[in-house]
């Protein structure tokens, strides 16, 4: 059983979450991580379509399992993951420094594996006819701190565009892709002006950008796929002309420097639950399928190989029992 906010899930689009109707509802909560029919998981909201659409999936499986899945940002996530609350962690860029001494303070181990690639959108309101693209530098001029009070129509931008205000979304400061944001186009994480809409919901942003024609706002590509009907799509331009985020060049590189990759983090504590290394396991085998259809890039076969030999030794490593049980999931 997956037990999901449905509240939440109901604002993404179904039909790139397969058009599953979910059956439960209930708050999201930490489990304790010694049931061993519960799998708890937290973070980044930019991960949540790809862990819930696999987590629906293996509820197909294995109906008994219970997956709670919330939705803190990977800063809120991470809180939870590095105190032992949750046995995974969604996460939209890597643990930081202050994570990691906080994970070493409570004596949590981890892995980080790989799962998929994301390109963060650029986008306006359809009715906004005068940017079909924008530089890097201009994104700069627009977040940087210095643009607080002072950075405020959009003909400061571009003398060709209209004078009128400018209205700014964006993730709030818990969110993992506001980190990358502000480290790709400002130049350091978590470097921003505070005068923007802000939220950990990407769906908020969706609604507050859609809502307003001098609207501006940057969010991950799936939930831009998931709303195009209401959204326009702006190119980067940081260098070599304006690029558009798209699997090809999300995939090699040209949708620079917003292109990234997405994670999920397993707490070592959790192993001995048997149910998360199924899981876990599961969800390495099936999500390059699942990330292409709510909206993201998949890694190549050889790097979720690569991401499946990285799990298995962890679990060798932190499981007495670990070996047998990956010899006799590999037979």
């Amino acid at each position: 059983m997956v037990i999901i906010n449905l509240n939440y899930l109901n604002r993404i689009d179904m039909k790139k979450l397969f058009g599953l109707a979910f059956l439960a509802v209930a708050s999201i909560g930490c489990n304790n991580l010694e049931n061993d029919k519960s799998i708890s998981i937290d973070g980044s909201s930019t991960v949540f379509p790809v862990t819930a659409a696999v987590a629906e999936k293996y509820r197909k499986v294995e109906p008994k399992i219970h997956v709670t899945i919330g939705v803190s940002g990977t800063g809120g996530g991470f809180q939870k993951f590095t105190r032992g609350s949750t046995n995974l962690s969604n996460a939209s860029r890597s643990i930081s420094e202050s994570e990691i001494a906080l994970a070493k303070n409570n004596k949590i181990e981890y892995v980080e594996l790989e799962v998929a690639y994301d390109g963060l959108a650029v986008v306006v309101h359809p009715d906004n006819t005068w940017a079909d693209s924008i530089t890097v530098e201009d994104l700069k001029r627009i977040w940087e701190p210095a643009a607080q009070g002072k950075i405020t129509h959009w003909n400061q931008i571009n003398p060709a565009w209209p004078n009128e205000e400018m209205h700014l979304f964006g993730p709030g400061v818990a969110s993992g892709t506001f980190d990358y944001f502000t480290e790709a186009v400002v130049g350091e994480s978590g470097a921003s002006r505070g005068d923007f809409t802000a939220s950990e919901d990407d769906n908020v942003l969706v609604q507050g950008v859609s809502g307003d024609k001098y609207g501006l706002g940057f969010f991950g590509i799936a939930y831009f796929e998931a709303n195009k009907d209401k959204l326009k799509l702006v190119g980067v331009d940081s260098g070599n002309g304006p690029v558009k985020p798209t699997t090809e060049t999300i995939k090699n590189g040209t949708y620079s420097p917003l292109s990234r990759p997405l994670f999920l983090y397993v707490n070592s504590s959790s192993l001995e639950n048997m149910e998360v290394v199924n899981f876990v396991k599961y969800y390495l085998q099936n999500v390059g399928g699942i990330a292409k259809d709510v909206g993201y890039v998949a890694l190549t076969e050889e790097e979720y190989a690569r991401e499946i030999k990285k799990f298995n030794s962890f679990v060798e490593k932190h499981t007495p029992s670990g070996v047998e049980s990956n010899k006799a999931a590999n037979e």
